[in-house]
């Protein structure tokens, strides 16, 4: 089984100095960790690659040298399954349809943008946004994800911080 952290809109430093304790617990263990943009600074990739391996796209907020090093978008392969990793654009609504129009023949797609929490299915696709752990802004609620995979099936889940 396969134990897939996903993280996204940690803003760090505009929102606090570091990632908050409770999500590094909840990161603690994980086979993989994905971040879906707006990290800010690359400081936040290496304190997560210290508790799993870990793989980052770009968001809209990032500063230039996260712009230069990271990918807009990116596939990764867990236990058979591909997840297709990237940040979003635009206005809240629409979103699920635009970062889908991204991808192709993935099983999963993992977003931000929004820093609101979503587990949803389109069109046999699995979409999920883990929401934000640490800026209320646009959220009401502080969270991360967790996919697990095993024997096939795919298993999302929100985890509240607060």
């Amino acid at each position: 089984m396969a134990r897939v952290m996903l993280v996204a809109d940690t803003h760090i430093p505009k929102v606090g100095d570091a990632l908050p304790g409770r999500l590094m617990e909840e990161c603690e263990g994980a086979d993989l960790i994905l971040h879906a943009g707006d990290l800010i600074d690359m400081s936040v990739v290496e304190e997560l690659n210290s508790l799993a391996p870990t793989r980052a796209v770009v968001g809209n907020m990032d500063l230039p040298e996260v712009k230069s090093l990271l990918p807009e978008k990116t596939v990764v392969e867990v236990e058979g399954k591909l997840v297709g990793l990237i940040h979003g654009w635009g206005p809240p609504m629409g979103i699920e349809r635009r970062v889908m129009s991204r991808f192709s023949g993935v099983d999963v797609v993992v977003f931000g943008h929004t820093h609101k929490a979503l587990i949803t299915e389109r069109k046999g696709t699995l979409l999920v946004n883990p929401g934000t752990p640490n800026d209320r802004r646009f959220s009401d609620r502080l969270s991360c994800a967790v996919l697990s995979i095993e024997n096939g099936i795919i298993t999302p889940e929100i985890i509240w911080l607060d």
